[in-house]
């Protein structure tokens, strides 16, 4: 026979100190969990809605999978609609967007040289990147720019600096920001883009760092890799971005690694924590168990109603932590190497952290239920 339901409840309200102390030890822990497993799933999807499959990258064969250190000629753009057929083409204007994409040091009212991501372009990029959507202000003129939604997060400035009207420096100018854009959570999100030639101006470069075209229905990628393999003088890779964002997802596969491994050392932490405190609820209830088992109650009913009490302890806690990832969590930007984007607190992530919780609390009491149930009974009533 199982011992009453209600009396492992009403054990937890008997001790409110302990079971207070115990309830936010567990929610920090599972806190921790859905950090960390929010920063790997935000960084996933940023990676994974960047690229478009209907848009072929082309760059240096010598930058690797750098773009910010190719460098092609002023001229690729015009070759590449010339040689080639499976160009998006309407009213005239050819989907192709030159583009010249840097690393450079970024001044604003609140962040004093933060790195920041400069994009060049014209005014066929929002033709060619189809996720940018203006969100506040209007396309930049000259000595302008448009940011984007996470670009003040990259900075590690305020997004009341990076606000339309605002001014920042770079490349040894200065520029207003007309204009603030969405992507849809893709990359673009993190970088400054303003006009190309206004960007070339200011480098003192005439070269690009990229071209990137929209094929149209029924062409392929493949005729724009040879082209660039035919022409060798060139020295161009071509790459669809889709794929050019998962082989950034696998460069960035030893982070999610390190922090996957850090989720299971924290849930590791969290189990000796629980270990811990279970003991010590534990050996003040060695006469109370005794008692129990007195009265005729089984061992197995005596653990069952400890790891109950156990897990609703668990329970609570996972679900106060899951209640503060949704809501103040989830949509938090990070920055990061690539750029910056959000965390992501989905249903995956909700699972992971809810499972550790429970986990933690069956772990937890298990041990310390089982060390107390080994005493002699009669030795357990003369405790202390």
């Amino acid at each position: 026979m199982l011992l009453p339901w209600e009396y492992g409840v009403r054990n937890l309200a008997r001790r409110p100190v302990r079971t207070t102390l115990t309830l936010v030890a567990l929610a920090t822990v599972v806190m921790l969990v859905f950090v960390v497993v929010g920063f790997i799933r935000g960084m996933e999807q940023s990676l994974s809605v960047s690229g478009d499959p209907d848009v072929v990258l082309v760059y240096s064969v010598n930058s690797e999978e750098n773009i910010e250190n190719s460098s092609i000629a002023a001229r690729t753009p015009s070759l590449l609609t010339a040689s080639l057929q499976g160009t998006v083409k309407r009213f005239g204007v050819t989907h192709v967007s030159p583009e010249l994409y840097l690393g450079t040091r970024v001044k604003n009212e609140s962040a004093d040289g933060g790195l920041g991501l400069v994009r060049g372009v014209t005014l066929a990029a929002p033709l060619v990147r189809r996720s940018v959507k203006l969100t506040d202000g209007d396309w930049p003129g000259a000595g302008e720019v448009m940011v984007g939604r996470l670009a003040a997060a990259k900075l590690g400035s305020s997004d009341e600096a990076m606000a339309v009207g605002q001014t920042i420096e770079f490349e040894g100018r200065s520029w207003k920001i007309r204009g603030r854009f969405a992507a849809g959570g893709a990359a673009y999100e993190s970088e400054i883009w303003c006009n190309l030639g206004d960007l070339q101006t200011a480098t003192k470069r005439q070269d690009l760092s990229l071209a990137a075209m929209l094929l149209s229905p029924g062409s392929s990628a493949a005729e724009v890799k040879l082209f660039c393999k035919e022409r060798t003088d060139l020295e161009l890779r071509a790459s669809r971005e889709t794929d050019y964002y998962a082989t950034l997802q696998q460069h960035y596969k030893p982070v999610r690694l390190l922090a996957w491994f850090v989720v299971a050392l924290v849930s590791g932490a969290g189990v000796f924590a629980g270990l811990n405190m279970m003991y010590g609820a534990v050996a003040g209830r060695v006469r109370e168990i005794a008692t129990l088992q007195a009265i005729g109650f089984r061992r197995r009913a005596i653990l069952v109603s400890l790891v109950q009490e156990a897990v609703l302890l668990a329970a609570a806690g996972s679900l106060f932590s899951g209640v503060i990832a949704l809501t103040v969590l989830n949509g938090m930007a990070v920055r990061f190497t690539m750029g910056a984007f959000t965390l992501r607190i989905d249903s995956v992530a909700i699972l992971i952290g809810c499972g550790v919780g429970l986990l933690l609390g069956v772990l937890g009491a298990l041990p310390p239920a089982l060390k107390a149930l080994r005493l002699q009974v009669a030795t357990s009533l003369k405790a202390v």
